[in-house]
């Protein structure tokens, strides 16, 4: 039985990303299977894009009959709540655990986004959950997902961002606003000292849990 994370674009580049930020997460004993959306965009960066992936990625889901849990790897949780009501195996969004691993880590969270465009759509999900007062804020690198494969340009961008969020909006953890920016996590965690949360590390941890435990948003269903 294997814990599937679904990366909802068909960059294999950032699917391998994936399963190089979870090895240390395999000495559980789970497995673990990174897999890519081979019908999404290189990169996804806009509401069109997460409203196309949505359909095929519920399909890609539902096909995996040894399936134990769903990790989907995209900040935007594109399909996440719908799909939860499509089975009754544990269901996990990058964002949401990122965002809910980030208040046992600090007080403040600041998010490093792609585009600026991502930013309303990170927001308002904040607010959806009830807590904007724990954001200190969400700032854009402003490159697209494919680019972040340019490791020099996109650190040093990363950086920046990084340190505008801990010394001018106060943060005291930092998110990974992107699945595609796996492997930086410990080289901002160096270079700011504050907690970095990898989103799809973080949803990966938590589906774990979930599937030690039985624990799913539909114990009925589970338990038919």
């Amino acid at each position: 039985m294997t814990l599937y994370v679904i990366n909802p674009n068909s960059s294999e580049h950032v699917t391998q990303g994936l399963r190089e930020a979870i090895e240390p997460l395999l000495n559980f004993g789970q497995k673990v299977d990174c897999v890519t959306l081979a019908e999404g965009p290189p990169g996804i960066e806009t509401q069109e894009h997460i409203d196309s992936v949505i359909a095929p990625l519920h399909a890609l889901a539902l096909s995996k009959q040894d399936a134990r849990g769903i990790v989907v790897a995209c900040f935007s949780d594109p399909g996440v709540v719908a799909l939860r009501a499509l089975t009754p195996l544990p269901v996990l969004g990058i964002r949401e655990a990122a965002v809910t691993t980030a208040l046992t880590l600090g007080r403040a969270f600041g998010i490093i986004a792609i585009r600026p465009g991502s930013i309303p759509r990170h927001l308002a999900a904040i607010s959806d959950m009830g807590l904007t007062d724990r954001c200190a804020g969400d700032r854009a690198i402003d490159l697209g997902v494919t680019e972040l494969a340019d490791e020099e340009r996109a650190f040093s961008k990363m950086k920046a961002v990084a340190l505008a969020l801990r010394d001018e909006d106060r943060a005291d953890v930092l998110i990974l606003g992107c699945a595609g920016m796996a492997h930086y996590r410990d080289r901002i965690e160096a270079e700011t000292g504050l907690p970095t949360i990898d989103p799809t590390q973080a949803a990966v941890a938590m589906a774990l849990g979930r599937i030690s435990l039985d624990q799913t948003h539909n114990p009925r269903a589970r338990h038919a």
